[in-house]
Parts: structure tokens; C-alpha cells; sequence
């Protein structure tokens, strides 16, 4: 099926995540060797950074697609949280210490937690469910593009400015902007039979309780596999720890990006036609192979190969778990659902790269790739028992 097929609205929404990721990207692709060698920060203050970074998103995450099912509209909670990272991206540029940098990635990481749980209930609520899977997998290779163009322009930037990283992050800026006008003027929102405003709190025990046991299955099954996959600066670290040249860094997350971003799409369509517990075991051996070969790498060639591995599973993963959290709760508390996965994941992601930052520290940079190898492995015996043959059992 192409992408004609889906709703426009979710066409433009890939586009939307093309772009922020474009200017994120750029930045980010960056940041980490910019505060060790600029700013002079160690490797476990990066891993700080990062994990306090993505844990707020989640926890924002959490209000925020609830909020979106209370008032019954997604559109204005994304444009916000939109435009509140459009507005962060200056302070980048400006930062003279690690607290400046820090508060930007905080308020950065607070407007995609306001837009992330309602911007995926509104492409559930935008698509039917024979087609979400491919839905998800078209925006997140989108996404995904975005990423990978994001760091080739940083490189190309880069080596262009003579290494000024101060000057790129100026560049970074541009994309952004583009990304709150399509939501601004090209996003729908949907007329769906959600309930409008109504008193009392965001979070009810009655909702709570309509979230069936197959949702809190992969809520608990993704917040493992994050403990597995900490934060992708530690790829970078990893290609400079290996003697890459600075403006070359970014390759890293070019080359994951490229095999994630062809590979999310065709793995959204399949997640549609075969049982999706069998693609998430799949994407879990990638996983557990990257982070062996990280863990043993003696060279750039092998951070490259490794990166192919991650980059094949987060291709494999990413829209399935978006798909199958959407699939098995009500339409009414998907925000509400989106929300409490994404703070599950954010806080396993703040825990994975502290730790990873200490493991990398204390015990060398094999010790960080190793512990993430334990718990995909962990994570791929929980997916294995978790869909055990059962008497009567769906297969999905």
C-alpha cells in the first residue's frame, strides 16, 4: 500500500517530524562532542543531560495526552509543543556553560513532550486500524529522514564553517520554523466522538481500569528494552573514542538514520500482515547484535556496522510499539495511553543513560554496551513469555 492510501493529515504530520527532527538533528548530532570538548564536561555529566532531557518529555507526555482526551482536540497541544522547541533552538548557540545547555534541552524536551502523545492519537484518530500500522511506519521513516538529513548537513556544515559549532546551531533554526507552519496551517483536526471538556482530574481509577493487561504488557515490555537502548549520543562518544574527526561525528547517526528511515516503513507494513510480537523479537536481536559489536569495536568500521544493526532495530520497533500501544486501548484515553508509555520509556531512558554514563566512566566504554546486551536479552525472554501459546489466546 503507498502513502496515498493514508489521510493527508498524516502525510503532512511525517513532514512535520521531518523537519523538527531536521534542526534537532543538526544540533544534537553535535551537542555531545560540543560539551566535551567545548564546554569541557565529562562523559557521565552528557549522559545527565540527556537522560533529565527525555525523562522530562515523558513525564510531560503524560499530561499532555491526557489533557488532549479531556478536551477532545489534539491540534492545539501539538502546535504548542511545536512551537515551544522552534523557540528553544536560539539558546543553543548562546550557551558559555553546561546549566545554559542543560535549560535548553529541558524546555526543548518539554515542547515535544506536549506534542508527542497527542500528535500520535491524532494519527490513530486520523487512520483506520487496518492501515495504522502503516501509518505510523510512513511518519516515523519521515521522522527518520529528517534525522538522517538533520547531522549530513551538520557535517556539511561543519567542514564548511571550519568546525564552528556556534555558527551551525545559528543554521539549525531555519527547519524548525518550517515545522510549526505545516502544523499551523496544514494539520486537520479530526471531528471524532471524544468527550469535550468536563471537571474533576486529568487521571480517573475508572480509566485506569479500561486499560486492558495487553497495554500494560508493552508498556512494561518497552520501558526494558529502553533500559537497553540509553540515549545515541553514546554512539558518537563512541566513533570520537575511536579517533573519528569531529566534523565526521554526525556520520554516526547518518548512517543509523538512513537504515532506520528505509526500514521503519517497510516494517510498519509488515507489523500490518504477521504477528507483531514476531517483529518485535526480530528488532530485539538487532539490538542485542549492536550492542555486542559496539561493545567490541576496535575501530570506526565496527561503530558503523553496529550503528546498521541499532539503526535496523529502532526501524523494526519504533512504529510497532506506537501501533500496537494505539490498538489495545480505547479510542477515547489514547492520549491518556500514549502518555503514560512514553513516561515508562522516558524514565527507563533517564535511569539507561545515567548508568550508562557511570558504566562508560568507571569501566570503559565496552561495560556501557554490554549492560544494554543484558537487557535487550531480558527484554526478548519477557516478549517471548509474555506471548506464550495459550489456550484460546489472540496471535496479536
Amino acid at each position: 500500500m503507498s502513502s496515498r492510501a493514508l489521510p493527508h493529515g498524516v502525510v503532512v504530520l511525517g513532514l512535520v517530524s521531518m523537519f523538527m527532527d531536521i534542526s534537532s538533528e543538526i544540533i544534537h548530532s553535535l551537542l555531545p562532542i560540543f560539551l566535551l570538548s567545548t564546554l569541557g564536561v565529562s562523559v557521565l555529566v552528557v549522559g545527565i543531560i540527556e537522560g533529565v532531557a527525555e525523562a522530562t518529555a515523558s513525564v510531560t507526555k503524560l499530561f499532555s495526552g491526557a489533557l488532549s482526551d479531556r478536551v477532545g482536540r489534539r491540534k492545539p497541544l501539538v502546535l504548542l509543543g511545536y512551537s515551544l522547541a522552534a523557540a528553544t533552538k536560539p539558546f543553543f548557540p548562546l550557551a558559555t556553560g553546561v546549566t545554559m545547555v542543560l535549560a535548553a534541552r529541558f524546555v526543548d524536551r518539554v515542547g515535544k513532550g506536549i506534542r508527542d502523545a497527542p500528535r500520535d492519537a491524532l494519527v490513530a484518530d486520523l487512520t483506520p486500524e487496518e492501515t495504522r500500522g502503516l501509518a505510523y511506519g510512513l511518519r516515523q521513516a519521515l521522522d527518520t529522514l529528517g534525522a538522517f538529513v538533520g547531522p549530513l548537513m551538520a557535517s556539511a556544515l561543519m567542514m564548511a564553517t571550519g568546525n564552528q559549532f556556534r555558527s551551525v546551531f545559528w543554521i539549525a533554526m531555519a527547519p524548525a520554523f518550517i515545522a510549526v507552519a505545516l502544523v499551523a496551517f496544514c494539520v486537520p483536526e479530526p471531528k471524532a466522538n471524544r468527550p469535550t471538556s468536563q471537571a474533576g482530574p486529568l487521571f480517573r481509577r475508572k480509566d485506569l481500569a479500561r486499560l486492558d493487561r495487553r497495554y500494560w504488557l508493552i508498556v512494561a515490555l518497552a520501558a526494558l528494552l529502553n533500559l537497553a537502548r540509553f540515549s545515541q549520543a553514546f554512539l558518537l562518544i563512541r566513533a570520537q573514542n575511536l579517533g573519528l574527526a569531529t566534523a565526521f561525528i554526525p556520520s554516526v547517526l547518518i548512517v543509523m538514520n538512513i537504515v532506520y528511515a528505509f526500514s521503519a516503513y517497510p516494517f510498519g507494513a509488515l507489523s500490518d500482515r504477521m504477528a507483531r510480537r514476531r517483529l518485535l523479537g526480530l528488532g530485539l536481536i538487532f539490538l542485542i547484535a549492536a550492542n555486542l559489536v559496539l561493545a567490541g569495536a576496535q575501530n570506526i568500521v565496527a561503530v558503523y556496522f553496529g550503528t546498521v544493526l541499532w539503526g535496523l532495530h529502532m526501524g523494526a520497533t519504533e512504529g510497532l510499539l506506537s501501533a500496537v500501544v494505539a490498538d489495545s486501548c480505547p479510542e477515547d484515553l489514547r492520549g491518556t495511553a500514549f502518555g503514560i508509555f512514553n513516561l515508562s520509556s522516558g524514565i527507563a531512558l533517564l535511569l539507561a543513560s545515567v548508568v550508562a554514563g557511570w558504566l562508560w566512566g568507571t569501566l570503559g566504554p565496552g561495560s556501557t554496551f554490554i549492560a544494554g546486551t543484558v537487557f535487550a536479552g531480558l527484554c526478548l525472554v519477557g516478549t517471548i513469555a509474555a506471548w506464550a501459546p495459550r489456550k484460546k489466546a489472540p496471535q496479536r
